[in-house]
């Protein structure tokens, strides 16, 4: 089991949307099992697909930009410092 990751060897990689995603921590690397870290870039003017995880959970750190998070029926402003 791996329990450091170097930034620089994660390769990213692009998803069906267009954001570049990194996975920083893993389950199936890192032995963690209810949540993962990644880094995702979503470029300008762009959406990211809505999506659901059933097991781990997903925390968002907005770093830079603005823009609308959906969580369940519920829409909302997020901009950078805000965690969710």
């Amino acid at each position: 089991m791996q329990i450091k990751t170097e930034y620089e060897k994660v390769e990213p990689y692009t998803t069906k949307d267009g954001s570049t995603i990194r996975e920083l921590m893993h389950p199936s690397i890192h032995g963690n099992s209810k949540q993962s870290l990644a880094e995702a870039t979503v470029p300008p003017g762009r959406v990211t697909i809505l999506h659901k995880h059933g097991i781990a959970e997903e925390i968002y750190h907005i770093t830079e930009g603005s823009g609308i998070m959906t969580l369940g029926s519920e829409e909302f402003e997020v901009g950078v410092g805000d965690i969710v």
